[in-house]
């Protein structure tokens, strides 16, 4: 049975979050905040969770400086970040430190049981692969982004992204020289289209491309079509 925790310092919200996820058949921990999180994870060791909730307003450390750690600590956990509706900055600072999704508040719980199988998903082929089929690494000069791994490697060294980011980078090589737009770049990874003023494609971007790009503010491997949206160069060194 897969565990998810949850950071939250709201008990109501802990408390109906927990029952919903319990009766979908998850194992279910709630903690009053950042830091009892960290302790837990950094300081006794406790075992991870499958996937980690963290809201973004704590007291003590925040979700964010939370989120920052632990994506360093523990790099392959899944992190969903519950952020105040209409607040697109607490997203992005949260996508840039490392989270693999978000949810704003308020938030119906089928949504976030869907965003959460998502996370596991992706983080389950990328910890064990898929049986299903072999999939061609895909070469783009020095970049090989392997599907079978789910490992991008640059002049053979390994390059750090989060699962997403992963996903993000696979889709634009699938149709390498293709531009796509972002709703068409959501829709691929995530099955569904962006909300209005969402930019959390162009914060994964940014990442992907300081893991992959020599010169980040002169890429060439993943140009920006301005007005449109992004492609992946088919012809790379």
């Amino acid at each position: 049975m897969q565990t998810i925790w949850m950071a939250d310092d709201d008990t109501r919200l802990t408390g109906m979050v927990g029952e919903y996820l319990q009766e979908a058949g998850f194992t279910f921990q709630a903690h009053p905040s950042g830091d009892a999180v960290l302790h837990a994870l950094l300081e006794t060791q406790t075992a991870p969770p499958d996937a980690l909730i963290l809201d973004v307003m704590m007291p003590g450390i925040d979700g964010l400086q939370t989120c920052q750690r632990l994506r360093h600590a523990l790099p392959a956990l899944p992190i969903l970040m519950l952020t105040a509706k209409g607040d697109p900055l607490d997203r992005i600072i949260g996508l840039e430190l490392g989270a693999d999704d978000y949810l704003a508040k308020p938030f119906e719980p089928r949504e976030l049981l869907a965003r959460i199988k998502a996370l596991l998903r992706r983080a389950s082929v990328q910890t064990h692969g898929s049986d299903e089929y072999t999939q061609t690494a895909l070469r783009f000069g020095s970049l090989t982004i392997d599907p079978n791994t789910r490992t991008v490697r640059l002049n053979d060294a390994l390059c750090e992204l989060t699962a997403y980011q992963f996903d993000l980078l696979h889709a634009l090589a699938q149709r390498a020289g293709r531009v796509l737009t972002r709703d068409q770049i959501m829709e691929a990874v995530r099955g569904r289209e962006l909300e209005a003023f969402d930019r959390s494609i162009d914060v994964h971007i940014g990442r992907i491309r300081q893991a992959i790009e020599t010169d980040v503010k002169n890429p060439q491997r993943i140009l920006t079509v301005r007005g449109v949206g992004y492609v992946l160069a088919k012809e790379q060194s």
